[in-house]
Parts: C-alpha cells; sequence; structure tokens
C-alpha cells in the first residue's frame, strides 16, 4: 500500500498530443518516459524519487497497453544490472532511485555498464538527495558521473524542461552509446506546472524482439582486453560525440545581459534561485530577463570547452554556482581558461559557502558579493536631487539610531519556534520494540547496538537512545560482525543488530543473516516487520500480508531466514506486546544456545493502518453503520507526574498539561487528539504495568436504540449524582458556593 494512490492522475498519461498537461514533476517524468518510446522501467523507491515508483505502479494498465514492461526492483543494483538489456540490443531503458546511496548500491553494474557502453538508450533517473533536509550523508551524483564517464543532465525545475530533459537524455545516450544520468532535486520532483505533450509512443525494439533475435557483442563485456579498449573508446569516440550533441542541440542556455564584463555560471537545478536572488537584489525580473548574463548548465557533466571560452573571453569575472564539496565545476573552469590563457577571474566558493543548502538567502548574499567586487555601480546610492524638503530631525538635535538590517525569516523565528527531531509517528509499532530493550537493559545492562536505515534509524534519538552505528540499507547484521568475536573473547553480552523488512529483502538476508549463519555469529538479529517497506512510502515487498494483483508477497521472513540455516528464530506477531517483547528479547540475549539468534518483531505500520481504516471508518459513518472509534486519555487526579509513560515510550501524542489541583502543582501527563489507542503508554509506564492513570474511551457513531438510552441513564445518574455532591459540599462551606459558578 503505497503513501498515496495516482490512480486518478495517471490517466491524464493517455492525453492525445498537443494537450497541456498539469500536473507534478515525477507525473511529468512518467508521461516523458512514455512518449520516448521506452521499453521497460525499474527502480528502488527512495526520497525524493519515491512517488515515481508509485505512479509507475498505478499506471501499470497504461504501460501495458504500450507494451513497457515496469517492475519494482529488490535494490538499487538489481535495478541498474537490468540496464544490461540496452547493451546489445537498440531498446531504450529507464532506472530511478535515490542518490547517492541508491547509487552507492548500484555502483558495480553501474560501472560495468559505462564501462562496456549501451546500443538502446539507458537514462538513470535520480532523486538528488543534498541539503538540509536529506536524509543521507551529504554528497552528490557529480563525483560518480565524472568518475565512470557518464553524462550528467540537470535540467532547470520546470516541468517543459524536465520533459525536454527526459527526451534529450535517451537522445544523448544513443549518440554516445553512454548511460546518462539525469538528476532530479526535490523542488524538481514536488513542483507543479505544465508543458505540451507529445504522442506516446510504442518501443521501436521491443523486448519481444530482443528475446526472439539475440545476439552478442564480445568486445562489450567487461574483461580484458576489451576494457582496455573501452576506455580508449570513452576518450577518443564518446567524449567527442557528447560534445557535439550537446552543442549541436543547445541544451545548455545562454541568457543575454547588458553588464558584459561579468557573467553567472549556474546549473540548471540552481537558476530558479539564481534567478530570484538577482531578482532580490534589482538585476533581474520575474520574466527571467537579467542585467547580469548567465550561461545555465543543463549538462552539468562533461563541461564544454568551446561554450566556456565563449561566455568567459570578454569578460572581467564569473561566478560559478555549485552546490556541495568538491567544487567540481569550479576546478574544471579554472583549468580550461587557464588553459585557453584567458585572465578571466573565477569566483565561487571564496563567496559562497563549502556546502549546505544554496537557498534564496544564501545565493543573495553570495552574488551580492560579486555583484560589489565587480560592478559596484550596482548598488550606488541614488543621489539626492535639491528639491523642498521638511528639516531632518538631525538637524532638529535628535540623534538617529541605527536601522538594523533586515533579518532572513529562518534568523528571525529561530529563537521563537522549538526545535522538532525526527521521531517515530504516533502509534508506531516499532515503538514498543525499543520501548521493550530499554526495559530489558535495566536488567541485562546495555549493549551494542547496530542501527540500519528505515524509520527505526529513529531509536539512536531520545527517549530510547539506542543504536552507535548504521552503515547502509539493509546492513544492520553486518555492521555487528567484527562484535562476533564476543564468544572467543569470553565477552558476557552480545550485540544486537536492527534491520527492517525492507532492507532485510534489500541487503540484510545475504549479507547479514546468511553471512551471521556462515561464520557462525552469536550476536541477536532484530527484524522490524512492518508489513511493507514503510520508510520509502509504503510500497509492497515480498512479506507484505496485502494481495497485490501485479506481484507475488505474502512470503514470510521467518522462512527465509530458516531457509539460509538459523535454528532460533522468535517472530511475534503483535509487538505492543511489551511483556512479550520483552521477553523474546531477554531470551534472545542470554540463551546458552550458539549461532545467530533471530526475533522477528511483526505488526502493521500504523501509518499505512490509518490510511486504510480511516476512509473505510468514514464511509461507514457515512452509510449508517455502527463504527466503534478508541481513545486514551489521562485522569489527572491520580497521574503522580512521574511521567515514565514519556520517558519510555516518546510518544508525540503525550504531552504535558496543568494537573488542575492547587496542591499539584507539577504538570501532569495528558494525551492529544492524535491519539490512535495503541496502548503502548499506558503499558509501559512503571515496568510495564499498565498505569492507573491511564483510561481508555469508546466512541460509538450511530448508535443503537438500546445505547442511547443506556447513555441517557448514565447522563442522569451522573447528574443526580454530582448535585447530590455539590449539596454536601454546600453545607460545609463557610461561604456559599454558588459564588464560585
Amino acid at each position: 500500500m503505497a503513501e498515496r494512490s495516482f490512480a486518478r492522475e495517471v490517466q491524464q498519461l493517455r492525453v492525445p498530443a498537443g494537450t497541456e498537461f498539469r500536473g507534478e514533476g515525477i507525473l511529468a517524468v512518467t508521461k516523458a518516459l512514455l512518449e520516448s518510446g521506452v521499453s521497460y522501467v525499474t527502480g528502488y523507491q527512495g526520497s525524493p524519487i519515491s512517488h515515481l515508483m508509485d505512479v509507475l505502479a498505478d499506471a501499470q494498465p497504461i504501460l501495458n497497453e504500450l507494451g513497457v514492461y515496469f517492475e519494482p526492483a529488490a535494490s538499487e543494483a538489481a535495478a541498474a544490472a537490468a540496464l544490461s538489456a540496452s547493451v546489445n540490443y537498440p531498446v531504450r531503458g529507464a532506472v530511478t532511485w535515490k542518490s547517492t546511496v541508491g547509487t552507492n548500491v548500484a555502483s558495480d553494474a553501474l560501472a560495468n555498464l559505462a564501462s562496456g557502453g549501451v546500443t538502446g538508450g539507458a537514462l538513470i533517473i535520480v532523486g538528488e538527495d543534498y541539503g538540509e533536509g536529506s536524509s543521507i550523508m551529504q554528497e552528490r551524483t557529480h563525483a560518480f558521473a565524472m568518475k565512470s564517464q557518464m553524462w550528467l543532465l540537470d535540467p532547470k525545475p520546470n516541468l517543459p524542461a524536465i520533459v525536454q530533459a527526459v527526451h534529450d537524455g535517451f537522445a544523448l545516450s544513443e549518440a554516445t552509446n553512454t548511460p546518462v544520468m539525469l538528476e532530479l532535486r526535490i523542488r524538481s520532483c514536488h513542483l507543479h506546472g505544465s508543458f505540451i505533450t507529445r504522442e506516446n509512443k510504442r518501443p521501436r525494439f521491443t523486448l519481444k524482439d530482443a528475446l526472439e533475435n539475440p545476439t552478442r557483442d564480445v568486445n562489450r563485456i567487461v574483461l580484458p582486453p576489451a576494457s582496455f579498449l573501452h576506455e580508449k573508446e570513452k576518450l577518443e569516440q564518446r567524449w567527442p560525440a557528447a560534445v557535439q550533441f550537446i552543442q549541436q542541440h543547445q541544451l545548455n542556455e545562454f541568457v543575454e545581459g547588458d553588464l558584459d564584463h561579468i557573467g553567472i555560471i549556474s546549473l540548471g537545478g540552481m537558476s530558479n534561485n539564481v534567478m530570484r536572488a538577482l531578482k532580490n537584489l534589482d538585476q533581474a525580473d520575474l520574466f527571467g530577463n537579467t542585467r547580469v548574463p548567465m550561461y545555465i548548465l543543463n549538462v552539468a557533466y562533461p563541461l564544454i570547452e568551446e561554450e566556456v571560452v565563449r561566455f568567459c573571453q570578454s569578460k572581467r569575472a564569473v561566478l560559478m554556482i555549485e552546490e556541495g564539496q568538491p567544487d567540481y565545476l569550479e576546478q574544471n573552469l579554472n583549468t580550461i581558461l587557464r588553459r585557453q590563457g584567458l585572465a578571466t577571474a573565477v569566483h565561487g566558493k571564496d563567496l559562497l559557502p563549502m556546502g549546505g543548502d544554496y537557498t534564496v538567502d544564501v545565493l543573495q548574499k553570495g552574488v551580492r558579493g560579486f555583484l560589489e567586487r565587480h560592478h559596484p555601480a550596482a548598488f550606488a546610492k541614488p543621489v539626492a536631487l535639491a528639491m523642498p524638503t521638511r528639516r531632518a530631525v538631525v538637524d532638529e538635535g535628535v540623534d538617529q539610531a541605527p536601522v538594523a538590517a533586515p533579518l532572513s525569516a529562518a534568523v528571525a523565528l529561530a529563537p521563537l519556534l522549538p526545535p522538532r527531531p525526527p521521531g517515530l509517528c504516533v502509534g508506531c509499532p516499532e515503538r514498543p520494540i525499543f520501548s521493550s530493550l530499554k526495559l530489558v537493559e535495566q536488567e541485562l545492562g546495555m549493549h551494542h547496538v547496530s542501527a540500519d536505515i528505515g524509520c527505526h534509524l529513529f531509536s539512536i534519538m531520545p527517549p530510547f537512545n539506542l543504536g552507535a552505528t548504521t552503515m547502509g540499507y539493509g546492513l544492520g547484521g553486518s555492521s555487528a560482525s567484527a562484535f562476533a568475536a564476543g564468544a572467543q573473547l569470553g565477552a558476557s553480552k552480545r550485540a544486537i543488530a536492527f534491520m527492517g523488512d525492507g532492507g532485510f529483502w534489500h541487503n540484510g538476508l545475504t549479507s547479514g543473516i546468511a553471512n551471521a549463519v556462515f561464520n557462525k555469529q552469536d550476536n541477536v538479529f532484530v527484524i522490524v516487520d512492518n508489513n511493507y517497506s514503510a520508510a520509502t512510502g509504503g510500497q509492497d515487498i515480498p512479506s507484505s500480508r496485502s494481495v497485490n494483483p501485479n506481484r507475488s508477497t505474502m512470503h514470510a521472513i521467518e522462512r527465509a531466514v530458516r531457509g539460509v540455516g538459523v535454528d532460533w528464530v522468535r517472530t511475534l506477531t503483535n509487538t505492543y506486546d511489551v511483556n512479550g517483547m520483552r521477553a523474546a528479547l531477554t531470551e534472545a540475549l542470554s540463551t546458552p544456545t550458539s549461532g545467530p539468534k533471530v526475533v522477528i518483531a511483526q505488526s502493521e505500520c500504523m501509518l499505512n493502518r490509518q490510511r486504510r481504516e480511516k476512509p473505510a471508518k468514514a464511509k461507514a459513518i457515512k452509510s449508517g453503520e455502527r463504527v466503534l472509534k478508541e481513545r486514551f486519555g489521562v485522569d489527572a487526579a491520580v497521574c503522580s507526574g512521574d511521567h515514565a509513560c514519556m520517558r519510555v515510550s516518546g510518544c508525540p501524542s503525550l504531552t504535558l498539561a496543568p494537573s488542575g489541583d492547587a496542591l499539584k502543582p507539577d504538570p501532569v501527563a495528558s494525551v492529544d487528539e492524535h491519539c490512535v489507542a495503541c496502548g503502548h503508554c499506558g503499558e509501559v509506564a512503571d515496568a510495564a504495568v499498565l498505569c492507573p492513570s491511564f483510561y481508555k474511551a469508546t466512541k460509538v457513531n450511530n448508535p443503537g436504540r438500546l445505547e442511547r438510552w443506556r447513555d441517557s441513564l448514565r447522563q442522569h445518574i451522573v447528574g443526580w449524582l454530582q448535585a447530590r455532591q455539590w449539596r454536601a459540599r454546600s453545607e460545609r462551606a463557610l461561604f456559599p458556593l454558588e459564588s464560585l459558578k
């Protein structure tokens, strides 16, 4: 069950040529793939490109009509290896994943693909996850493109440019026999806009044609001596062909301006921010007209020497805008200019930050510094004309306070907004797992915990503070491998490794579990099974317990684990059972049985569960059916203010509230409106004994006649008891209680 359905939006993919297509960036990419005559598409979900996989899955009927094969790959490596179909056959293929982590996983296949080259167009669409909102290490795809010599497109963030980049990417790949990478930043993936469509095309050469007419070219297989010829071919044939194609089709853009002695060179994906920064400095308008000439690199790699010389030869200085480190383009730019004997000054990281997001505010400061140095007239103060005016305040002897520079929104709001660290969702079934482990550690002491990529990585944050390392998706088990020597060294504790069900199928089964069996490790492995690849948007995986008409699901993780040789396995089908989780973890950490111990903690992702149940309940209520809704609450009179419920569970629906009692000045726990009634907070309080201050309330929608009568009776009885209590208190009061009403 994906994060959201695109079933309605994908119907736009059928519109005829010449139609104005409106939608999100990822939907436009899908339409461009169909217009390009793609034969097969595969990939692995990951922010910011996850929704592209969801769109392709929802568009399966349309893909089938056009003869396009689509599959969600088991990993990025599997997706990249599928591009081998384009090595010997003129079929167009596209793959997609999150970069740079996905590119790292796919690196072996990509390096081989780039070495041997391709016959059909091979397009790699990567979600460039760099900057403040990133969930990974701060690296860029540029380095990999340079290392393996694959052309890298970085289109301007608007739908016509993105769609054109898809078409150009396939054509460039075929013209140069080289795979092409197309990077889309998060703004490009989720922006909305419009473009004029072209006709969807069936593949000119299909996978069926390839199967029925097999061919092979031994010179494209990466083995010596062919591999030495590949390097020569890259330099002597593919590179010149790429330069020629890029120049002839004008993939890069030149924007004229009246300040001919200076210029700005910007990557296409950053051009909107650059233009907005210029506009804020009164050097450009809203329509793309700028006083400062610009050279927009829709092709980030390679840098075209002839175009660079053409742009820079008449300029005193240029500003190279390149996000992140190392400054590949700035170095390349300096090399080209000095080789050509041009004295044009190159600025970049001297005026802009070495790393981090190049927001409009950041770019505005860098561009201002560049203009102040090489065109100070841009900020010259206007000369006042001699006109009658009122006497200035200073002439009257009153001192004027200096005017403070305006603060950016981020700086101004920083002291007002509380920090919001990442955490698990309300009612997340993974939270009880970590609460149970914290309770176990109270008895057995702290253990080394290797974390993994996924929602469960939030266990490293308060209140759990678990996890010492994370090495990659599905590598939680491998991360603890060195600590398997503990038994040989006589250590009294075992290492613990976590991985999710998505990571398990992606990499963990072989790299973690099978490796542990082979090496007779004594570590404890906890596999968090929440039915989906939850962190990437809720996509189905082999162990999903939902019926998927296009995929084979319901393959139990326990069977796979036992299949590679694990003997000690415990599967818990309700992670909210803290006592059960606690007992299983305690047994795994203390059992005398040797070999790897695997605990499979299984409960459905609450976010996906709510996505499924809420619409169903709303529909039932609207149709008049009786529906129960449960909520938890805290009795302020009973709550001791210990707050163990928060310390051990950390649920976002728990907050603090005044006790309402003058003799109890400290705040008490309170449950807000986001509660989903999982019951975890009350269960873990007081060391996994249900805290007496918690209560569960059940709201009945569309109650029956008997339930309405009972409710009316309860209200009358409670009202009578309250009136009786009020009268008793009035008799004992020193002054009339009516005055307090």
